[in-house]
């Protein structure tokens, strides 16, 4: 243990942590898309960066979307319509603003809900291997395999509660149908009971009144 007031070194866990503050930068959004509506985003990138856009409309209509990136220069990388999720990877070519939108335009009363993760650039290493002459430590290896674990989690967790979230709303969207159906069930029986009683007593109202004159 060290002696108090000086600094021991960080544990695996803490040091892990640390430099994943470091990491590349990475934009998850999830954002609400109206019917007849176009979302943008831009964000500047250096040129050879490599860079993974990732999407998924998680409520709405059929989940789809239309989805559009452009360079700088307004060429188009890439282009896809009415897609439900999707993910494109792509190294850019020259410094400047990529844009990438989400159109809703085809819709005309489908609201909907997008996620999307872009990521710019990539994770550095942990022990970065310039101006070292040995091999990583046990603790060094340790550290970096929790730390791809860790990343791998993230992933997983993030797909998981995106489709809890999309199970969640089909399944919304199916009770209120049953809900309508099952009134609208009750609405035809009512009716269709009120009639029978009605039909039913007209038909011996006028029994009654046909025995009448014959008796008479």
């Amino acid at each position: 243990m060290p002696p108090r007031g000086s600094r021991g070194p960080l544990p695996p866990l803490l040091l892990v942590w640390a430099l994943a503050a470091c990491a590349a930068r990475a934009s998850e959004i999830t954002f609400e898309l109206p019917d007849n509506a176009k979302q943008c985003f831009y964000e500047e990138i250096a040129q050879g960066t490599k860079c993974t856009l990732e999407f998924q409309v998680i409520t709405g209509g059929h989940y789809d979307v239309d989805c559009r990136l452009e360079d700088p220069d307004g060429a188009v990388l890439y282009k896809e319509m009415k897609k439900q999720y999707d993910s494109f990877t792509f190294t850019a070519s020259r410094n400047g603003t990529y844009k990438f939108c989400f159109s809703n335009e085809f819709s005309t009363f489908t609201h909907k809900t997008v996620y999307f993760d872009f990521q710019v650039g990539e994770d550095p290493p942990l022990f970065p291997s310039e101006n070292r002459v040995t091999a990583l430590t046990q603790m060094e290896s340790a550290c970096v395999s929790i730390h791809e674990a860790l990343k791998s989690v993230i992933d997983y967790q993030t797909h998981f509660r995106l489709r809890e979230a999309q199970g969640r709303s089909r399944a919304e969207d199916l009770n209120t149908r049953v809900a309508y159906w099952s009134i609208g069930e009750a609405i035809i029986l009512l009716v269709v009971s009120i009639g029978q009683v009605f039909l039913l007593k007209s038909f011996f109202s006028d029994k009654r009144t046909t025995t009448t004159r014959v008796g008479s």
